[in-house]
């Protein structure tokens, strides 16, 4: 089960179940062509469109935010690597007294119950919040191998997929991770939460 990225092309995935948000099944599990270039017509799947629209896969990200930083509290730490971060909210909406948007740190580790802020890391589809207790870090969870649509957005990997050739980010996870599908990220193949920012829609 692995995912190869096309040179400037889409991304190609072998033997990993494919679904929407909603859970709706689109693939289980065959040798699929993935839109990476944001233009498919047949979204999620691949067109060719990314021969016509001057798609590139260059990463032209800042490498000096590519760091995983601590903040420590008194029962957990919490670590974040905002250079893979896909933006997708679960923790500024979910739990504002920890994920403070307008402040600094923007990270209290002790605004919340522990099991609170577990709870919310756990939702992280990007692998850009992780944490530790007492010094251990902890283990990501066990899941089906799956890509995941997600909506106007990334494509959400869960499972141990391996992502060929691919360098991650600073002690970012491999359980799970995010991948451009707008075609906009400046840290491709990985999500930046451009999507946004160009308001891409998967109809």
């Amino acid at each position: 089960m692995k995912i190869t990225c096309a040179p400037n092309g889409p991304y190609l995935s072998e033997g990993v179940s494919l679904r929407r948000e909603n859970g709706a099944a689109l693939e289980a599990g065959g040798k699929v062509a993935l839109c990476r270039c944001g233009g498919s017509a047949s979204k999620p799947f691949c067109d060719g469109t990314h021969r016509k629209n001057g798609f590139s896969d260059r990463n032209s990200a800042d490498p000096g935010r590519n760091r995983r930083v601590a903040y420590a509290g008194k029962a957990i730490t919490i670590f974040d690597n905002r250079a893979i971060c896909a933006h997708a909210g679960f923790c500024t909406d979910g739990l504002k007294k920890v994920f403070r948007m307008h402040a600094e740190p923007w990270i209290d580790p002790d605004g919340a119950a522990v099991a609170e802020v577990i709870a919310t890391i756990e939702k992280c589809p990007s692998g850009a919040l992780s944490y530790a207790i007492d010094g251990i870090e902890a283990k990501p969870p066990q899941r089906e191998p799956m890509v995941t649509v997600m909506n106007d957005g990334p494509y959400a990997v869960t499972g141990d997929v391996e992502l060929a050739a691919v360098e991650f980010g600073d002690r970012a996870s491999r359980e799970h991770y995010t991948l451009c599908r707008c075609g906009g990220s400046k840290n491709k193949p990985f999500c930046d939460g451009m999507h946004w920012s160009i308001g891409f829609k998967d109809p």
